[in-house]
């Protein structure tokens, strides 16, 4: 049956995956919310905005009287909560907006969102719920494999680990990550959570490490690796969460926590020779990319690794990755270099790759 659901943050890098997902892939009728901050792109949605089951809303999810009335004219089945500012370097500079769009903007939605539900019909009442997208960030950091003895299995991140995080917009992720959490226990709002692992591919906004690296390195400009680029993170492919995201929306259990991991542990230090050594094949040059890589001050406060155990949704929902690391990479790569319209909009725009997060 047909759902109506609601995605904030649609514009966004895994809102737009989800939203393309659902235009493309569903029968879902999508109801895209997003303030077009810096990283919002609506040329991310081209091929669907046509659609006659796509509609979108500019509006800041701060301001409940806006998102008031986008509940009420579009009715929304389900919400699916993606709007945040997430990028750890900007945090470190300017914490406040993190603090206003993840936490402040949180409960605002959370409240009118109990509102709404507060006066649907039963059934519809029944059936509504309320998907908070969050980090594996929210945990803080795992042991490193140099800081355990050889042989030791390595832990992972489950639904169960405590939070503990290290920056500001872990922090506040994992402060809208309770908020959701207490308005189901105290008010009965259906809601659940789900905490990714790093996303890379397409649409992709270059201040992140990925798409920073192929665009530097196709401009020959340096590749930036924190301190010795050994800090580890599981890759997942934003197309393979934003599956994973919308099966958890409409089959996923109420209260319930879902880790979504990639199963791609890689040291950030890899994943850059893997984009310089694809480079070389597809787009060679006279000297091999690999030559730019350059080590620079670490971010402070860096947790050096993540690494999410995705058995509970795979046993319960069924979801696997489809992409290796290295298919993702590898389409990735391309991507970029197939999209230059969409990513020099970027570079002409709001970011020109320029170093974030050093805390001074």
């Amino acid at each position: 049956m047909s759902k109506t659901i609601l995605v904030t943050g649609g514009a966004g890098f895994i809102g737009s995956a989800v939203v393309r997902h659902l235009v493309n892939d569903t029968a879902h009728r999508v109801v895209n919310v997003d303030k077009l901050t810096y990283a919002g792109n609506l040329e991310s949605l081209v091929d669907v905005a046509d659609n006659d089951r796509y509609s979108f809303e500019k509006v800041d999810i701060c301001d409940a009287i806006e998102v008031k009335r986008v509940f009420e004219q579009h009715q929304p089945d389900i919400i699916m909560h993606l709007a945040a500012e997430s990028h750890v370097d900007r945090s470190i500079d300017g914490p406040g907006e993190f603090i206003q769009t993840n936490v402040v903007g949180t409960y605002t939605l959370l409240e009118q969102a109990r509102a709404y539900w507060s006066n649907l019909e039963d059934m519809k009442k029944q059936s509504f719920k309320f998907h908070h997208i969050s980090t594996d960030e929210v945990y803080g950091d795992l042991p490193h494999p140099d800081e355990v003895e050889a042989g030791s299995e390595l832990p992972l991140f489950t639904e169960t680990t405590p939070y503990a995080p290290s920056s500001p917009y872990s922090a506040s992720k994992a402060s809208s990550d309770q908020l959701v959490r207490s308005w189901l226990r105290t008010y009965g709002l259906p809601t659940l959570v789900t905490n990714c692992s790093n996303n890379y591919g397409p649409y992709h906004f270059p201040e992140k490490l990925i798409p920073l690296v192929i665009l530097n390195a196709l401009a020959g400009k340096p590749l930036p690796v924190y301190g010795k680029g050994n800090q580890i993170r599981d890759w997942l492919y934003v197309e393979d969460h934003a599956r994973a995201l919308v099966l958890v929306a409409l089959e996923g259990k109420v209260g319930e926590t879902y880790n979504i991991g990639g199963h791609n542990e890689k040291q950030n230090i890899e994943v850059v020779q893997t984009i310089c050594t694809i480079l070389d094949e597809v787009k060679p040059k006279s000297a091999p990319y690999a030559d730019q890589i350059t080590f620079v001050q670490d971010r402070p406060g860096h947790d050096m690794r993540y690494a999410i155990d995705a058995s509970k949704i795979q046993k319960e929902l069924g979801w696997t990755p489809q992409e290796t690391f290295e298919s993702g990479i590898r389409k990735t790569v391309e991507w970029y270099l197939n999209n230059q319209s969409w990513w020099q909009a970027v570079l002409d725009g709001s970011y020109q790759g320029e170093r974030l997060g050093t805390g001074h």
